[in-house]
């Protein structure tokens, strides 16, 4: 065996310490002292026992070897084992405790800190090139009007959540791509349309159906607070993005001044020969005005608000991608059942009142009418507008009342369940003719007066209403997994509906109809459509044509935004009104009276100006 090195101990030269007894005799080189069986060998204070080369120290089974206290001058200490120092930070029994005994205990976990994600990945160039892209495109093109510019900005957006998710190792799944498919769809409605309120209700669902693209979860959790994880990226957003830009900035310096070099010549170079081109012929300068944004200084504010819009909106985004909320770990407890009586028999009692209810509805809508307004004292148009309001309310408290039924639903055996499925099945029935009498009413008042904006809108409500009501009923049958995710895609698909078949000019046609078939026409409330109308409109007979397209073909001649920010419904627009022009002098475009269209209820909060 070969002779094991001596280990100096932190005593060697310390002097006070005792000398080893003369009687004391040392062990030849490379033997290991004889020990007990079962016993500890004795070491002297501060000294390290001697071990052969590569070889570990005996210890007894369950012990923990004991380490070697710091040296008082300078030795070092041996490390401790792994699964001393893993007791050590834990503080698990057993161990030596935690490193600090004197500190504040380790946090408890809570909710909150079950939703936050780990660190997100380190940002990469790609990511940082598709924010800045987002933002440079945000200034450039949304400062003009909304048009195809929102699917242009929002393609870089998307761009910098793929490099971003894929860099954390992310992948798509089928409910990502949907919402993704969804939002574009979405942001197609400024595109096509003129009108501004469904323009905004598209912008809404797009940027909702952005945050379950990114956060990927399908529970109630997941739909419900989604949105605000995009809220919550933003600061912690901007500090990633800055530190990922620092240390690539650290990285590249080298690269840095070819490339704002290249980019200046190329620039300088447009500039010098675009003015050349545009000041030799006049064709190519209003093309070039067409597609050139205008960057006059005046606009500069305004251009740089939507420069930081665009860039910390791409910003969270991308952070979202990152490391989203983990919203699915939220857990909702199920409410404590109830007895079988006890949610029951109040339902029951509702069906009842439901079933009496839709037994006179359905005696209208087979033409009843004259019965029941004789028995009421109302006209024809009273009892048209008397429930529409109070049925589109029996509606969503319905479904609040389903909600909470199914949460409180004794669910122990077959017997329970099949009553659950019953009961609510029988109400959510009940519910489809009330919607069906709710709507069957809005027609009548609009037979009457008119459609306005307010009217389809609730009208539209009411009709998705109806479709929720279905899917949740066929969540009962089929299993209520995926009915979250249902809800939301059937919101957006209504969106994206209600924008593409055009509220104003479904208002303008029934209008057009209604005049020529009782000569009856509210011409100042046509006058405040969009574009979207004219094809309607200009139908017309003449004055009333050029009364109703007045203010429109003002509007649309004030409007110079480039061909990014024009939607099709303007495009088209401006077409027609230029092929047979109007009359702008608006001599005969005096307001008929209204005494006999006059709607005494048109003018309040819910059924808006006729």
């Amino acid at each position: 065996m070969p002779d094991t090195p001596s280990v100096p101990t932190p005593h060697d030269s310390t002097p006070g310490e005792p000398e080893p007894r003369p009687s004391d005799t040392p062990a030849p080189p490379g033997a290991v002292p004889a020990t007990p069986a079962g016993a500890v060998p004795a070491t002297p204070a501060g000294a390290v026992p001697a071990t052969p080369a590569g070889a570990v120290p005996a210890t007894p089974a369950g012990a923990v070897p004991a380490t070697v206290p710091m040296a008082k001058h300078g030795g070092a200490a041996p490390p401790a084992p792994p699964q001393a120092r893993a007791a050590a930070h834990s503080g698990r029994p057993g161990g030596p405790g935690p490193r600090n005994p004197w500190g504040p205990p380790p946090r408890a976990e809570t909710w909150l800190t079950r939703l936050r994600p780990g660190p997100p990945a380190r940002v990469t160039g790609p990511t940082l090139w598709a924010v800045l892209a987002t933002a440079l495109l945000s200034a450039l093109l949304l400062g003009d009007g909304l048009g195809l510019n929102l699917v242009i900005v929002a393609v870089p957006a998307i761009l910098a959540a793929t490099f971003a998710a894929r860099a954390a190792g992310r992948r798509p799944r089928p409910w990502t791509l949907v919402c993704a498919a969804g939002g574009l769809a979405l942001l197609a409605v400024p595109a096509l349309r003129d009108a501004g309120w469904p323009t905004f209700l598209a912008i809404v669902s797009a940027l909702v159906l952005t945050a379950f693209a990114l956060h990927g979860g399908g529970g109630w959790p997941s739909i419900l607070f989604g949105p605000i994880g995009l809220i919550d990226s933003l600061g912690s957003g901007t500090t990633w993005a800055w530190r990922g830009l620092r240390d690539r900035a650290d990285g590249s310096r080298g690269r840095w001044g070819p490339a704002v070099r290249t980019t200046g010549v190329a620039v300088v170079l447009l500039v010098v020969f675009g003015a050349l081109f545009a000041g030799a012929d006049a064709a190519f300068a209003d093309l070039l005005g067409a597609l050139i944004p205008d960057l006059s200084l005046d606009q500069t504010p305004w251009r740089l608000s939507f420069f930081l819009l665009g860039l910390f909106g791409a910003i969270a985004v991308a952070r979202t991608a990152a490391a989203p909320l983990r919203w699915d770990r939220m857990v909702i407890p199920p409410g404590r059942a109830r007895a079988r009586w006890e949610w029951a028999l109040p339902l029951i009692v509702l069906n009842l009142l439901f079933a009496a209810f839709n037994a006179v509805q359905l005696g209208v809508l087979f033409g009843g009418y004259d019965k029941v307004l004789a028995e009421t004292d109302l006209t024809y148009s009273e009892y048209a507008r008397q429930g529409f309001w109070q049925l589109l309310t029996a509606t969503l408290l319905t479904l609040v009342v389903i909600g909470l039924a199914l949460r409180w639903a004794p669910r122990a055996d077959a017997r329970d369940r099949t009553l659950v499925r019953a009961v609510l099945g029988t109400l959510c029935v009940l519910t489809l003719v009330v919607v069906a009498s709710a709507l069957r009413r809005m027609d009548l008042y609009v037979d009457a007066y008119g459609l306005t904006r307010l009217r389809v809108s609730v009208a539209a409500m009411e009709i998705w209403l109806g479709a929720v009501i279905l899917l949740i009923m066929a969540a009962g049958i089929l299993g209520a997994r995926l009915l979250p995710r249902a809800l939301a895609v059937s919101a957006a698909v209504a969106v994206v509906a209600f924008g593409v078949v055009s509220p104003d000019a479904l208002v303008a046609e029934r209008n057009v109809e209604r005049y020529d078939r009782l000569g009856k026409i509210d011409l100042p409330y046509l006058e405040g459509l969009s574009a979207d109308a004219v094809p309607a409109l200009d139908r017309l007979p003449e004055p009333q044509r050029s009364c109703a397209l007045l203010d429109i073909e003002a509007r649309l001649r004030g409007d110079d935004g480039g061909w990014y920010a024009t939607s099709w419904s303007e495009a088209r627009a401006r077409a027609i009104l230029a092929d047979r022009g109007i009359d702008r002098s608006g001599a005969n475009c005096g307001r008929p009276s209204r005494e006999d269209d006059y709607d005494p209820y048109a003018d309040g909060a819910f059924y808006g100006t006729p």
